[in-house]
């Protein structure tokens, strides 16, 4: 294994292509503006619009780390413009491809799943700024985990707000953003199996390759110890 393994999200890629695109974008609805006639005004403002787009595009892609994960012999690292978790190897249980019902029949997710032996060291490290981006990002897995019978507008509208308090085994009572964390964890963990979520468009490969490369790693780690 080497010292670090470095994985560029996909969503990071093109941003030259797409920068590009966008000033071309711009470029020719001057043209169309300046020297076609005024009826080829609604088409100068769709090409504006398009390169105004493709540069918004651009910039979010390009206020991303270079690097989404790093795994290093120590740790996974997570890296977002939010900040940074990290996993130790030896906190994580288990590392597989989540499943959901759909149309009922149990279908893979694009995500890669991480289930973690104890809570405290995550939401001790993970910046609150990160943890409120995850908290967002997570709402639709809380669809997709759901129960037939809470399926209802109502129910899930509930389902989105989590309590502020969080008692952990140890008996350690947590407050704030990282008990909400840590409450929608247990609930993903009890719907889908596992509490932490990598999404495909954060990596360089597929969901089951990743998935395989972190089982690697984790074996390494667990042998070169013993």
């Amino acid at each position: 294994m080497q010292d670090v393994i470095q994985i560029r999200a996909s969503a990071k890629r093109n941003v030259l292509t797409t920068s590009l695109v966008g000033i071309m974008g711009l470029i020719l609805s001057i043209l169309i503006f300046a020297w076609l006639p005024k009826s080829f005004f609604l088409a100068g403002i769709f090409v504006t619009s398009a390169g105004i787009v493709a540069l918004l595009i651009a910039w979010f892609k390009f206020r991303e780390p270079i690097f989404s994960i790093e795994l290093s012999h120590d740790s996974i690292c997570y890296q977002h413009r939010k900040g940074q978790w990290y996993v130790s190897w030896e906190n994580i249980q288990r590392i597989d491809v989540p499943r959901a019902h759909r149309d009922l029949q149990l279908e893979d997710l694009s995500l890669v799943g991480i289930k973690l032996k104890d809570y405290r060291p995550f939401l001790t490290t993970t910046p609150i700024r990160l943890m409120i981006h995850l908290l967002m990002e997570q709402r639709p897995l809380l669809l997709l985990g759901n129960k037939a019978d809470n399926a209802s507008g109502e129910s899930f509208s509930n389902d989105l707000v989590e309590d502020d308090k969080h008692k952990l085994p140890d008996g350690t009572v947590l407050t704030g953003i990282q008990a909400m964390l840590a409450n929608r964890m247990t609930k993903l963990r009890q719907r889908l199996g596992y509490d932490l979520f990598i999404s495909v468009s954060e990596l360089d490969r597929s969901e089951q390759e990743f998935v395989q490369l972190l089982r690697e790693c984790q074996e390494f780690v667990q042998n070169k110890s013993k």
